[in-house]
């Protein structure tokens, strides 16, 4: 089943898409089926990297806000930064509950291994409610039991990277079959103005993270660099590499805002969320491309990430960071590389450059925050993204590993990988660097 390009790329709010947007849009969904009910009691547990990384990615205040009724879509961050569970209570709607939360480790149930369960109860402690939700990455949520509504049939249905090529081939492009799927979805000019949208969502995160100072919460003292970066890069003579610095900053602009639980859009996670805004900012910057081409670099993304989610996965908890920076990295390669001319051969020649070159890369949060390794992460995945289109629009778009290889050595790789090293901060940089 394909997925949207309004389905990768969300508005929501950081630090992260898997442990506090996922966590919040479960939670309010609850609270929507509670709003009637006479619930004294609300337990939440919750498995796998959930618990052992919900403080420092924000899982706990995200599903308070959740049960008052917020979304990630439209919530402020300051209401989530400023989440509290009060005296035993939380608020269900607009009325307080008893609430408590378990981050005890243990094994969830078999499948993904972030799992959220509520159990609502009455007065007399008649259970009300009992539903187990599991975040999969990128914001996306399932429900044990319940069936994944998909979207209708789309235009033109593809597998593999191969497929999409050849529809691509046929169309004259890989943003035309992208573009045909979203307006089976969706009308033409709602798609053109959606995605110009969160083009300018993306934009405005990176300007925001340009100018905020000081350092991110969490006790790691990470200062806020992109600012004093910007200015460095402002007032040296412009070099060769000038791009690639530039670019790597963008990045890292939108990460430390998402790092301080700021507005940032999901692409195709948060943990990810500086690359694609990164490369397409200098697509418009240093090869001179138009703003309005924002659409056709943002559609051929959600083309690869589509892929990626449906053939291996976007979760880091699943298969490490290869999963979200390799991922992104994948998508703003191809992105480039249509907007510079790239036929659809060349396009997925440099999506599967970029991914084969975050192999294996793992997820190690220090102290559970999403701040260091991952902030300069995005800025190299940038630089790769970048690299990866010049290098793919100087071929041919033959390969010796195609797209589907480098997806398929991608799942193969993260079920190998020990649990460690995926997003639990039970693994190498997170137990390398002691956090006093």
């Amino acid at each position: 089943m394909l997925v949207s390009a309004f389905d990768l790329f969300r508005v929501g709010v950081g630090p992260s898409s898997s442990h506090t947007v996922a966590p919040m849009r479960a939670a309010a969904e609850v609270a929507s089926r509670l709003a009637s009910a006479a619930v004294a009691r609300l337990d939440v547990a919750v498995y796998g990297s959930l618990a052992l990384t919900a403080r420092g990615h924000g899982t706990d205040r995200a599903l308070v806000a959740g049960l008052a009724g917020h979304l990630p879509e439209t919530v402020e961050p300051v209401v989530v930064r400023d989440a509290r569970v009060v005296d035993g209570r939380v608020q269900l709607g607009d009325r307080p509950v008893a609430y408590a939360l378990d981050l005890r480790a243990r094994g969830g149930p078999p499948g993904h291994p972030n799992v959220l369960r509520f159990v609502a109860t009455d007065a007399a402690g008649h259970r009300m409610l009992d539903t187990t939700f599991r975040s999969i990455g990128g914001g996306f949520i399932t429900e044990d039991g319940v069936p994944v509504k998909g979207r209708a049939e789309p235009a033109l249905p593809y597998a593999t990277a191969a497929e999409l090529v050849a529809y691509a081939e046929r169309c004259g492009s890989v943003a035309a079959v992208a573009a045909a799927n979203e307006q089976r979805w969706f009308p033409r000019t709602d798609v053109e103005a959606r995605l110009l949208a969160t083009a300018g969502a993306m934009d405005d995160c990176i300007e925001r993270g340009l100018r905020a100072e000081g350092e991110l919460a969490g006790g790691l003292r990470v200062r806020r660099r992109a600012g004093q970066l910007r200015q460095q890069l402002e007032r040296q003579v412009a070099g060769s590499l000038a791009g690639m610095e530039w670019a790597g900053l963008w990045a890292m602009a939108v990460n430390e805002e998402n790092a301080a639980g700021g507005r940032v859009v999901t692409a195709p996670t948060n943990g990810a969320a500086g690359v694609i805004p990164a490369a397409l900012r200098y697509a418009t910057t240093f090869e001179g491309l138009p703003a309005s081409d924002a659409p056709r670099f943002l559609l051929v993304a959600a083309a690869i990430g589509a892929l990626v989610k449906r053939n291996a996965s976007i979760s880091g908890a699943e298969v490490g960071c290869q999963g979200e920076v390799g991922s992104a990295a994948a998508m703003a390669a191809a992105g480039l590389a249509e907007l510079l001319g790239g036929t659809p051969a060349q396009v997925a020649n440099a999506a599967e450059i970029a991914l084969e070159h975050h192999l294996g890369m793992t997820c190690d949060p220090i102290g559970g925050l999403v701040q260091v390794p991952c902030i300069e992460r995005n800025a190299f995945g940038t630089v790769k993204a970048i690299t990866a289109a010049k290098l793919a629009l100087r071929g041919d778009g033959r390969h010796v590993v195609s797209l589907d290889q480098a997806i398929d050595a991608m799942r193969r790789t993260g079920a190998d990988m020990h649990d460690n090293y995926k997003e639990t901060a039970r693994g190498g940089l997170a137990v390398s660097v002691p956090v006093c």
